[in-house]
């Protein structure tokens, strides 16, 4: 136990249960004040109109891409540095953090301006109809340059949770969340500003996110020092970033691509802009549960990433049975609460349109069901990641929204219609749990031939 220190000792030589609890609570808390504030969102933009909700939907997927650019650097690096911390090896640690850091900024910075160029002919490929257009324009324009501090946070908040400092990505979530929550109706309403209000309370939210930890460098209480002249953009350093980064930026990628996928299909029908916005608060609602689960394994990755580096396969097999049944059973508990009182959340959203709370309940019962599947899958494509495999990490992490889902939403709607998109993520998910099944069972085999090995 002398060998670690405060932050260490929590990867590698606490209890299981209470190094979970201490790296994965804080940020799954986080996480899911993060998602109500999307929640918050589409329930004062719900207030403004059909068309108005559908804007925020349409506009997702935008945010979902500037996300993956910080989870690009962020989540590439984690892994890394989890790995070098368990090894021992602080000094390289130090540099690729700084390198992940200012190279997100940079290349989000460029990302954000060719966004900005772009954004009519961009909502439009999004599904963005006549009607929803104007109110996309309006939000995105100022969400969009805003962004720029997300993908700060990104990065910062895989880089900090990577070295056990989950309490800090709390609080900068949390600080971020509620005040976005306290500012929308204050900002639509109070000021009159309508779908801008919502994204200017967006953007100051953020802002405070980053304060909290650019505060968080200037205490020195990282482990990292961050600065440009650490910056080594080697051959070593960016092909341990890219091959977990790459795959983890896909996953944002096939997430918007398979929000707009639904939005494309949804305005071919009379009722499209009420099938856009229903769907849209449904994603919101399952991404609330998602986004607790992928906080939670967040403070997993770290454990798994450094024993993995340690050599302690028997404590990294103890972490990964923990996890799944943790997260499994939340899964169904959130899954069935959703599927049970579908109709009700879904009368939040909308006053009087009765489509819009139709297709929403419909499509939430079925999310809800899938969703028990959701904890096992996340999991271990999260876990393929955090132990450097990324090829196995990329091929499942792909799976649920990519290449499951993209055949299911273009075929499904021609000989379903309207089912086709309500029905077509629960079956990729199924589809999903089953693969990441026999992946599961192919990893077990070589952590235990690992850990005789070590034994012997």
């Amino acid at each position: 136990m002398s060998e670690c220190n405060k932050k260490t000792e929590l990867l590698g030589c606490a209890p299981i249960p209470r190094a979970l609890l201490a790296l994965g609570l804080p940020t799954m808390i986080g996480m899911m004040v993060n998602a109500l504030y999307n929640l918050a969102d589409a329930y004062f933009v719900g207030g403004l109109g059909t068309s108005q909700t559908g804007a925020i939907t349409v506009a997702f997927p935008i945010g979902q891409v500037v996300v993956g650019l910080g989870l690009l650097f962020g989540n590439g690096a984690a892994s890394y540095i989890s790995r070098l911390l368990g090894l021992g090896d602080k000094e390289m640690a130090d540099r690729v953090a700084s390198t992940a850091l200012y190279s997100s900024i940079a290349v989000g910075a460029v990302i954000i301006l060719v966004t900005v160029m772009f954004l009519n002919p961009i909502l439009r490929l999004l599904g963005a109809t006549e009607s929803i257009l104007p109110y996309a324009v309006t939000y995105t324009s100022i969400y969009i340059i805003s962004s720029i501090f997300n993908v700060f946070n990104v990065t910062m908040n895989n880089i900090v949770t990577s070295e056990g400092a989950a309490k800090t990505t709390m609080c900068a979530l949390l600080a971020g969340a509620l005040l976005n929550i306290i500012l929308d109706p204050v900002f639509i309403y109070a000021f009159h500003l309508g779908i801008a209000g919502a994204a200017v309370a967006t953007a100051i939210s953020q802002i405070i996110s980053s304060l909290v930890y650019i505060f968080y460098i200037h205490s020195k209480k990282s482990n990292f020092s961050f600065s440009l002249r650490k910056c080594c953009f080697s051959r070593q350093i960016m092909s341990e970033i890219f091959k977990i980064g790459i795959p983890t930026l896909v996953f944002q990628l096939l997430t918007s691509l398979s929000i707009a996928l639904i939005s494309m299909q949804a305005k071919r029908y009379e009722y499209g802009d009420s099938v856009i916005a229903g769907m849209g608060d449904v994603t919101r609602i399952i991404s609330m549960g998602s986004l607790m689960v992928f906080g939670f394994i967040k403070g997993f990755q770290p454990i798994a990433g450094y024993n993995y580096g340690a050599g302690k396969y028997k404590r990294l097999q103890e972490a990964i049975k923990t996890m799944i049944l943790w997260s499994t059973a939340f899964c169904i508990f959130y899954g069935i609460m959703a599927a049970v009182f579908s109709g009700k959340i879904m009368e939040q959203f909308t006053k009087n349109d009765i489509e819009m709370i139709r297709v929403g309940r419909k499509a939430l019962t079925a999310n809800g069901i899938s969703f028990i599947f959701f904890g096992f899958y996340t999991v271990y494509s999260s876990l393929f990641l955090a132990l450097g495999k990324a090829r196995e990490g990329f091929i499942l992490g792909a799976l649920r929204q990519g290449i499951c889902f993209v055949p299911v939403i273009l075929f499904l709607p021609l000989v379903w219609r309207i089912g086709g998109i309500l029905y077509a993520q629960p079956i990729a998910d199924v589809m999903s749990a089953v693969v990441a099944v026999f992946m599961a069972v192919y990893l077990h085999k070589e952590l235990k031939t690992f850990q005789c090995a070590v034994e012997v």
